[in-house]
């Protein structure tokens, strides 16, 4: 079922290089403007994945500019995260951590299990299509909740 679209998005997963920064790339450019998006991760230790930037170019969508932070880092950069309509997991660590740091604020926090493409495929074709299958998950995901893109700009 379509629901609206909260006014406010925050997406998190492990090390926010890898499923986050997809989901907050994609659906910037599914629903442009229509509500704040960022994402973070449990820890910040690893850059952006290459394998990432690369599928989500092939639907128009550029990441190569993320900056990976952690949840922690996000306070200190000024995004209060009660100040999100919801919090979408995209892994268990991210889901508990989330709970954990909301407790006391009245915000949604969903759990979305999106396959983790990291060490998957034994040659570079195969781990695209891992990480295209992740991608494809998240697509999925928010076209069932928020309907089709809005807009085509990235």
């Amino acid at each position: 079922m379509v629901r609206p679209l909260p006014q406010s998005i925050l997406f998190c997963c492990d090390h926010n290089s890898v499923r986050s920064p997809m989901a907050e790339g994609i659906m910037k450019k599914f629903y442009g403007t229509e509500c704040y998006i960022q994402s973070v991760g449990v820890k910040n230790d690893l850059e952006i994945d290459g394998f990432s930037i690369a599928v989500c170019e092939e639907i128009g969508v550029e990441l190569s500019r993320h900056q990976s932070r952690s949840f922690d880092q996000m306070e200190e950069w000024g995004d209060d995260l009660s100040s999100f309509d919801l919090v979408v997991a995209l892994s268990p660590a991210s889901q508990r951590r989330a709970l954990e740091l909301t407790r006391f604020f009245h915000l949604d926090v969903e759990y979305w299990p999106i396959l983790d493409p990291t060490g998957l495929g034994d040659n570079r074709e195969r781990r695209l299509v891992s990480y295209r299958e992740s991608r494809d998950q998240i697509i999925l995901k928010l076209t069932e909740n928020w309907g089709p893109p809005r807009t085509e700009s990235s």
